[in-house]
């Protein structure tokens, strides 16, 4: 039997930050949506975990603050820089409405998003992958084949399918999407969770080609990473992750070590060795890309769910006005408002910096934010629902 409807205004593939909030809110303006992912419902994913202004702002706008916050996210009303001895104390000022930042596990963040999307409309199936894309004779992606375990690949047809499926999207290499910008430089790190850190922040470390942070995220923990230049993450961490995570932590901050010695961690180190950002052609005839997918840059300023919640309200505006002109207005907003901080965060992770140039580095992000921000403010809700033939 089959589990789908034979079409859907828009097929999804990703049901994390960025699938589920376009699903979201194309399903509130009466699409029929179906977004499909392959992983279960509410499992972990490596993420930085932090909402920065832009993206609790869209939170709000969305009513669904108010449902993270309750699930036990602490208020994050300071940000502390630590570049060698030097310490640089940020408070979080309320502008746009947004009083505090957040850094929720994505265990909390995707299932909220999940359900809101359910709650308004879309048809929500985890466990299932995408095979493969539907064309017709001119090229034009026309649906998607879907598949749950060893069952046959299932037909569905589309009036647009939508990659949210990540840096290595499959919709992005079949529709065979340009890459037309890419960083010159990428950080790897080692990160775990620790219990018993003070709730005073967020604290990022800078030294000599090196970096950590300490964010505050859900069940009283704290994300806890150490950071290096690719080139010498197997250097540093390959045979002794533990030690040369405790060895980077000390060399940014002895008190920074010391603190994470006498916390407990919860489960284990991970690792990431990296990859370049890169900026992708994010649509064509009867297909579009939205967060990882169409847009990733290095991890180390911790923009990644903001970039992916901003995309989605973007494209879905794209969609809603139903018009190939807005799907371009879409690409050029993106890009707009992600240049500058894609350019700044690959000097950051190029670690060819001097303790006062970070600093400059990180006012520069700060102003690329804070513009971000602005226009998010000013974008109306979207709505309508003239959806691209």
């Amino acid at each position: 039997m089959n589990p789908f409807a034979p079409h859907y205004d828009v097929v999804i593939v990703g049901a994390r930050c960025a699938g589920a909030a376009t699903a979201l809110l194309l399903a509130r303006a009466g699409a029929k949506v179906l977004v499909v992912d392959r992983q279960s419902r509410g499992s972990d994913t490596m993420s930085t975990h932090m909402l920065m202004r832009a993206g609790v702002l869209q939170l709000q706008r969305w009513g669904l603050q108010p449902i993270l916050a309750a699930q036990g996210t602490p208020e994050i009303k300071s940000t502390t820089f630590h570049y060698g001895p030097e310490s640089v104390r940020v408070a979080i000022k309320p502008e746009y409405g947004v009083e505090h930042l957040y850094a929720p596990r994505r265990t909390v963040l995707d299932p909220i998003l999940v359900d809101a999307a359910e709650e308004a409309g879309a048809d929500v199936r985890h466990g299932v992958s995408l095979s493969g894309l539907q064309f017709d004779s001119s090229g034009r992606v026309v649906g998607a084949w879907l598949k749950h375990d060893e069952n046959r690949p299932i037909g569905v047809r589309a009036g647009l399918v939508v990659g949210a499926d990540g840096r290595q999207s499959t919709v992005a290499r079949l529709t065979a999407a340009e890459t037309y910008l890419e960083s010159r430089s990428s950080s790897a790190l080692v990160y775990g969770y620790f219990e018993g850190l003070p709730d005073d922040g967020l604290h990022w470390y800078f030294e000599s080609c090196m970096a950590a942070g300490v964010i505050p995220t859900n069940s009283g923990q704290h994300c806890v990473f150490a950071a290096v230049p690719q080139h010498r993450f197997a250097l540093t961490f390959r045979g002794d992750v533990e030690r040369g995570f405790s060895t980077t932590l000390a060399a940014c901050s002895p008190d920074l070590a010391r603190a994470i010695g006498r916390a407990g961690i919860v489960g284990r180190l991970r690792g990431f060795a990296g990859a370049k950002g890169f900026l992708r052609q994010p649509h064509g005839p009867g297909w579009a890309l939205v967060g990882d997918a169409g847009y990733f840059k290095d991890p180390l300023t911790a923009h990644g769910i903001t970039d992916a919640l901003r995309d989605a309200e973007l494209l879905a505006q794209a969609v809603l006005a139903g018009e190939e002109r807005a799907m371009a207005a879409y690409q050029k907003e993106r890009d707009v408002l992600s240049i500058p901080l894609f350019e700044v965060t690959d000097a950051i992770a190029s670690f060819d910096w001097t303790l006062d140039k970070v600093q400059g580095l990180h006012i520069s992000i700060s102003a690329a934010m804070k513009a971000e921000t602005g226009a998010l403010a000013r974008m109306p809700a979207a709505s309508g629902n003239r959806l691209a033939a």
